[in-house]
């Protein structure tokens, strides 16, 4: 079992239950990154007492400042990040950054030969091909943290390769509206999800359906799928949280809470299972399980990320960038709500497709996606 952790983007929703499984686990922790929440990280690195930790330059004085009484080494700046993911003496990096920031630090840690748990899944979508080019070249396993792909990684264990995989959606906040009545709808009505707690763009994603979308992607290129043979199944009570389906018919089911430590614990732990601190699943309590298709036409990024995964190319990376530029400008309540899928099809339709050659052409695909997102308001 891991026996210490490199933790990128601790003080997210994911980093930060990430750390209440490692304690409640025993695991020692050997780094810590964050970007903005400066106060949050010191705080961590107070408790957990790490070697290192990273904070974006912008912040970088107050944490060294405040952290002057430890012996902690404060970094920032790109290169010590990637330097963090791949130097560290760890036994595991486990990567929970937030959208293409973590595309360099991933690669890094795979050319460091490093175990890498993966939860961040703009890497995938905008960097698949290289990201698993790498993993394959250095022999390094890819465990995912997302609950979806644990799921389909855990159903998998000791079997051949499948038939098709079936994602599972919960159908986000606005699960059965029509496009007209959400085009007012708040930031603060969309961050309610029904049944998770997570970050603010995770959860505008999931309203949306990109976030389906995105792992969609993700799941095609972990486990070397065709896009034909990958299903998306809205299920609301988000007990299964993904199948596989084998040749013969048969379909296994992973089940469980919807706690996220489940998958981030498993992911320290694999191939073992310890105790949790999840709530066990009491099914008389569930009594019914629903299921149902997707709705497209409301919600059409699930659709645009399918089409855009098959044109292949940057594509995925110009809808992933502008999707993070569009969902930002409405957190910070520039656009609506409808305004994110409008300006993220815009842009899959206007900026032209080209082969990727290299990490540089992901990262000015990325950045051309989000000006032209600014462009338009």
């Amino acid at each position: 079992m891991t026996k210490s952790i490199v933790l990128l983007g601790s003080t997210g929703s994911i980093g930060t239950q990430a750390l209440e499984v490692a304690k409640h686990l025993g695991i020692e922790i050997k780094a810590l990154s964050a970007f903005g929440n400066h106060k949050l990280l010191e705080k961590q690195c107070r408790e957990f007492r790490p070697e290192k930790c990273w904070i974006s330059e912008e912040h970088y004085q107050n944490l060294k400042t405040a952290l002057a009484d430890t012996n902690i080494k404060v970094l920032t700046g790109n290169e010590q990040l990637c330097a963090l993911a791949s130097e560290t003496d760890a036994t595991l990096v486990f990567n929970s950054l937030l959208g293409i920031s973590g595309l360099s630090p991933t690669l890094a840690a795979i050319e460091a030969k490093k175990k890498l748990a993966l939860a961040n899944k703009e890497t995938l979508v905008a960097g698949g091909s290289l990201v698993m080019k790498a993993a394959f070249e250095n022999k390094v396993d890819i465990i995912p943290v997302d609950s979806e792909h644990s799921a389909i990684f855990q159903c998998l264990q000791g079997q051949q390769k499948p038939e098709k995989l079936i994602l599972t959606a919960s159908g986000g906040t606005f699960y059965g509206r029509n496009r007209a009545s959400l085009e007012n709808v708040t930031v603060e009505e969309t961050l309610k999800h029904p049944n998770w707690n997570m970050g603010a763009k995770i959860t505008v994603d999931s309203a949306t359906l990109m976030n389906k979308g995105l792992e969609f992607i993700e799941a095609a290129h972990l486990f070397s799928m065709d896009a034909d043979k990958i299903d998306v199944v809205i299920h609301r009570e988000s007990i299964i949280h993904s199948m596989v389906e084998f040749t013969d018919g048969s379909i296994i089911a992973q089940l469980g809470s919807h706690d996220m430590r489940i998958p981030i614990q498993y992911a320290i732990t694999y191939p073992q299972r310890r105790s949790s601190l999840a709530k066990k699943l009491d099914f008389t309590a569930i009594g019914v399980l629903n299921f149902a298709k997707p709705d497209y036409e409301n919600f059409p990024l699930l659709k645009l990320a399918m089409v855009t995964f098959n044109n292949g190319g940057i594509m995925p990376a110009v809808m992933n960038g502008a999707n993070e530029a569009a969902v930002a400008l409405f957190l910070n309540k520039k656009i609506s709500f409808n305004n994110i899928s409008d300006l993220v099809i815009s842009a899959t339709e206007n900026i032209r497709n080209k082969a990727i050659n290299s990490v540089d052409d992901i990262f000015e695909a990325d950045l051309q996606a989000r000006q032209y997102v600014y462009s338009k308001i």
